[in-house]
């Protein structure tokens, strides 16, 4: 999909959530056919090969909107969707993983069974930024035996860390800001 068009869906809303924070609203991509259909599809070209072979067999999605794009490329590619919660939101027993937050700290839970040893996990985001939240996605997967093969995200806000935080993982972001 080309960045302008890109661009033209994600739209800036000033001072969301609170005053200073500048948010990129994906809602108006996700409602546009043409633009959504573009965007999973390459995000999923992540879990392929050179020859279009998939290579992986789970994806995982962060909550919530990770939630949005993983499930759809999970279905591209054939692959088993793995959602990755906030603590308490999943009802069997699960791995957890906490990290730090600018201000204070978040616990991220995934089902013990829901990745299985020697699984290649693709995982899926809306944004990366500080790579908090991938990086703890990452030690989930881990957790579960399985092996995360790449990170695909909308978005990567280049002036923030998030590059740092997915290690060797390749990391395929279809828009910079």
């Amino acid at each position: 999909m080309a960045h302008a068009a890109l661009n033209r869906l994600v739209v800036d809303v000033a001072d969301f959530p609170e005053p200073g924070i500048m948010f990129k609203d994906i809602t108006p991509l996700l409602a546009d056919h043409d633009g959504f259909t573009a965007v999973i599809e390459a995000l999923a070209a992540s879990g392929r090969d050179v020859d279009g072979n998939v290579v992986v067999d789970k994806v995982v999605g962060m909550e919530a909107r990770g939630f949005i794009l993983a499930a759809p490329v999970a279905l591209a590619l054939g692959a088993g969707f793995v959602p990755v919660r906030k603590a308490g939101k999943l009802p069997r027993e699960s791995h957890a993983v906490s990290y730090a937050l600018e201000y204070g700290q978040a616990t991220l839970e995934m089902h013990r069974d829901a990745v299985a040893p020697g699984d290649r996990v693709l995982v899926v985001d809306d944004v990366l930024a500080t790579g908090g939240t991938v990086r703890a996605t990452r030690k989930l997967v881990e957790l579960g035996g399985g092996t995360p093969v790449g990170v695909a995200v909308l978005m990567e806000l280049s002036f923030l860390p998030g590059r740092d935080g997915i290690g060797d993982l390749p990391l395929t972001s279809l828009m910079t800001v």
